[in-house]
């Protein structure tokens, strides 16, 4: 962790004492985002564990009743740390041993289900999206074609099939959620299936077995720095009054064969 650390902390001076763009938001965005790799720099060569809140709204987005206090903008999972992991053959890791670790106010379900989606951020990303997941919200009606672009979509084929998805955050079968570009973000097909759909279809099985049944449920995409493409997605999962449903995992977002530019979404061949 030192050395990773000082990597960070060296990125975040370098890009401190690059020559400052003239038009002053640039600026002050520069300066906010060498802060933010310094301050994560140190953090890592000290030991300390790192957390980062994802941009969202002050007001949730719900689709029924009124979701608990915690809202979208947040997300206990170390975004920071993750951003900065380099894929290296395993596209699906563990975070926290597996454990969701939802607090019990998390689970309630004094109010319904519910679903509730960060504000796009600056750059027009996707965050946080959350979700007490019921069968009363999964569709009872097609899904419709997508026609929202998600940042980073630069869409075509490779080896026969497309490379990119539109890639749900709250499966369109969890959540009826379908073209709202709060719940968008774009995937490589490897990433969208079968690695998150394996997920959503062992929770749609567990939803459609009893209304009684609830999953509580987080999936955030994960950004390095002002990267318009996803490092990758963190999914956790817990069934309620019970451990049926219950992982905390985090999905590179790669694809075989081809090498991605995070900067912008465009590829080539490997």
């Amino acid at each position: 962790m030192l050395i990773l650390g000082l990597i960070v902390l060296l990125g975040g001076i370098g890009l401190l004492l690059r020559h400052p763009p003239r038009a002053k938001k640039a600026r002050t965005r520069r300066r906010k985002q060498a802060a933010s790799l310094i301050t994560i720099g140190l953090a890592l060569a000290l030991g300390q564990p790192v957390q980062q809140k994802v941009t969202g709204p002050k007001a949730p987005v719900q689709n029924t009743a009124q979701a608990p206090a915690k809202t979208a903008d947040a997300t206990a999972q170390p975004v920071a740390k993750l951003a900065m992991l380099t894929y290296n053959g395993e596209q699906e890791i563990t975070i926290n041993n597996n454990d969701p670790a939802f607090s019990a106010h998390e689970l309630s379900t004094a109010k319904g289900p519910w679903t509730s989606f960060s504000n796009l951020d600056q750059y027009n990303r996707a965050g946080a999206a959350e979700a007490l997941l019921n069968r009363q919200l999964m569709p009872t009606q097609d899904r419709q074609p997508l026609t929202f672009d998600p940042t980073g979509w630069h869409n075509k084929r490779v080896h026969g099939t497309w490379l990119y998805n539109r890639s749900h955050l709250i499966g369109f079968q969890l959540s009826g959620e379908n073209n709202n570009p709060k719940n968008l973000m774009t995937g490589t097909r490897e990433l969208n299936s079968p690695l998150m759909q394996a997920h959503e279809d062992d929770i749609a099985h567990y939803l459609k077995q009893s209304p009684s049944h609830y999953v509580r449920y987080e999936v955030t995409p994960v950004f390095r720095g002002d990267e318009l493409l996803a490092r990758g997605v963190a999914m956790r999962a817990q069934s309620v009054g019970d451990h049926t449903i219950r992982f905390n995992v985090y999905i590179f977002n790669v694809q075989p064969g081809v090498i991605l530019n995070y900067a912008d979404g465009t590829s080539r061949l490997q």
